[in-house]
C-alpha cells in the first residue's frame, strides 16, 4: 500500500463498517414496527465504499452523501441518534422530524451537504464547492458519489465536464453496484467499466474492488492527495453489489441468485476480519471487545431515538423559508486582494497553438494508421467479387478513411433479465414460448390490444 494504516486505523474501518452495518440492521427492524415512517435504503454489502473512500478525507474536507451512505456520515462523526431520529422523524432530529430520509447535513462543523433527490445534482454542486474552497484559499477537496444507474443523467456528465475544465479539487465515486434499481449495467450502458468515461473529460480515473474496504481507502487516499496538489478532479470506480433490493419495498427477485450468492462469498465485513486475523492485527479479543462497544453505543442511541417525541404541530409552518435565520459567511483563509484586480486581472486573451487545425490529429493518424480503406464501387468480374475505387478529397488525390477513433466496447457477460417482475412474469413466457405469446391477451380484442 502506498498510504500503509497504523493498526489503529486498520480497527477504525472495521469499526466503522460494523457499525454501520448494526445500525442498518436495527433500523430494518425499527422499520418492521412501523417505526421507521420514511423510505429506508440498505447499503448491506457496500459499507467498504461509504467508509473506506470518506477515512480517506481530512477533517476539513467536504461530502454530500447518497442514500446508501450512512458509514460516511459515521466516519464524519455523525451520531447514530440523527440517523435513527432522522428517520423516525423525531423532533430531536437533524431535521426536527420535517423529513423521514437522509436529507439532513451540516456545514458548519463536519463540512456535509444534504444529499439531493435527483441523481446527479450532487455532482455540479460539490465541483462548486471545491471550486469555492480553492478560491477562499481553503485546501479542501470536495467528494461525493453516484451510482451506474445516476452515471447516465445529464447532471452527472455535465458536472463532471465543468470540474474538468475548472480542474476543481473534486473526486467523484461510481458506486457500481450492478443495478439501477432493476436494471443491470449491462442493460444500460456499452461499456464494461464505467471509470472510462473519465477518459472523455480528460481526467484521471481509478476501478478498485469495492469490497476491500483497505484497498478503497488507498485509492481514495491517493486521488484526494492529487487533487489537493492542483491536479484536477479524479473519478474512481468502485465494483461492488447491492445486497438487497432498492429499498425496503422492493424484494429484488430479479436479481438472480446465483449473483447474490457470488458476492455474498465477497462479504466486505468478512473478508476485512479475515485481513485483519491473517496480519496479526488483532485477536479474538480485540474484536470482541470491538463487537461489543458497538452494541453498547447502539443501545443508547437507539433508546434515545425511540422515547424522543414527535414534532408539535405548529413546527410544520416555521423554516419553511430562511428569513433571517441564519448567517451565511465565506471562511477566507487567504488574502481577498490575490483574487482581487489587479491582481487577479489578466489579458482577455487565449493563444491556440494549431488555430484548431487537423495537422496535429493528421501526424497522429499516420503513425498509427492502419491500411488504406476504400469504398465498394459496385461488381466486376463474372465471379462476384467486389472492384473498389479508393476515397478521393477535393484535389483528385486518393485519400484513406482515417481510422475509428473508438474500438468495439466489451459486453459482460451477465445473465439476462428481462423487463418486469423476473422470471415469473409473462413477457418471460412469451420469449420461452413463442407459440403462447398471445395467451394472456384480452380475449374480446382479436389483435391483443389492451
Amino acid at each position: 500500500m502506498s498510504n500503509p494504516l497504523t493498526r489503529e486505523q486498520h480497527l477504525d474501518l472495521y469499526y466503522f463498517m460494523q457499525l454501520n452495518r448494526q445500525l442498518e440492521e436495527r433500523m430494518v427492524r425499527l422499520f418492521r414496527q412501523n417505526k421507521i415512517v420514511g423510505g429506508l435504503y440498505s447499503s448491506l454489502g457496500q459499507e467498504g465504499v461509504s467508509v473506506g473512500t470518506c477515512y480517506a478525507l481530512e477533517k476539513k474536507d467536504w461530502i454530500a452523501p447518497m442514500i446508501r451512505n450512512i458509514g460516511a456520515l459515521l466516519v464524519k462523526g455523525v451520531p447514530p441518534r440523527d440517523i435513527f431520529t432522522q428517520h423516525m422523524a423525531k423532533y430531536t432530529s437533524p431535521t426536527q422530524g420535517k423529513d423521514g430520509t437522509s436529507h439532513f447535513g451540516d456545514l458548519k462543523v463536519r463540512h456535509i451537504v444534504s444529499p439531493i433527490s435527483m441523481l446527479g445534482d450532487l455532482i455540479p454542486v460539490m465541483t462548486g464547492v471545491a471550486m469555492a474552497g480553492r478560491y477562499l484559499g481553503q485546501k479542501i477537496v470536495a467528494l461525493t458519489w453516484i451510482g451506474d444507474g445516476g452515471s447516465s443523467t445529464g447532471a452527472f456528465h455535465e458536472g463532471l465536464n465543468l470540474a474538468a475544465q475548472q480542474r476543481a479539487p473534486f473526486v467523484l465515486i461510481v458506486e457500481n453496484n450492478q443495478w439501477a434499481y432493476s436494471t443491470p449495467v449491462s442493460r444500460q450502458v456499452p461499456v464494461k467499466n464505467l471509470a472510462d468515461r473519465a477518459v472523455a473529460y480528460g481526467i484521471r480515473s481509478w476501478i478498485v474492488d469495492g469490497n476491500d474496504v483497505a484497498a478503497v481507502y488507498n485509492t481514495t487516499k491517493e486521488a484526494v492527495d492529487e487533487c489537493r496538489a492542483g491536479r484536477g478532479p479524479a473519478l474512481i470506480e468502485v465494483k461492488t453489489m447491492r445486497m438487497r433490493g432498492h429499498a425496503q419495498h422492493d424484494p429484488a427477485e430479479y436479481v438472480p441468485k446465483q449473483m447474490f450468492e457470488y458476492w455474498r462469498a465477497r462479504d466486505p465485513i468478512a473478508l476485512y476480519e479475515k485481513y485483519l486475523t491473517e496480519n496479526k492485527i488483532w485477536d479474538a479479543k480485540t474484536k470482541a471487545e470491538i463487537d461489543a462497544r458497538i452494541e453498547r453505543e447502539l443501545d443508547v442511541e437507539q433508546k434515545f431515538a425511540e422515547e424522543s417525541p414527535m414534532p408539535p404541530a405548529e413546527l410544520a409552518e416555521e423554516g419553511v423559508y430562511c428569513e433571517g435565520c441564519h448567517a451565511i459567511e465565506a471562511t477566507w483563509q487567504r488574502a481577498k486582494a490575490e483574487v482581487s484586480p489587479p491582481a487577479s486581472s489578466f489579458e482577455p486573451g487565449w493563444e491556440v497553438k494549431d488555430y484548431g487545425a487537423f495537422a496535429e490529429v493528421e501526424a497522429i493518424r499516420k503513425e498509427t494508421a492502419a491500411p488504406a480503406v476504400f469504398a465498394p464501387a459496385g461488381n466486376a468480374g463474372g465471379n462476384g467479387a467486389k472492384v473498389s475505387k479508393p476515397i478521393v478529397k477535393s484535389g483528385g488525390k486518393p485519400q484513406p478513411k482515417p481510422p475509428a477513433r473508438g474500438v468495439e466496447p466489451e459486453v459482460p457477460e451477465v445473465p439476462r433479465v428481462p423487463f418486469g417482475r423476473g422470471p415469473k412474469d409473462k413477457s418471460v413466457r412469451e420469449a420461452q414460448n413463442p407459440r403462447d405469446r398471445h395467451a394472456h391477451q384480452n380475449p374480446r380484442d382479436k389483435r391483443g390490444r389492451r
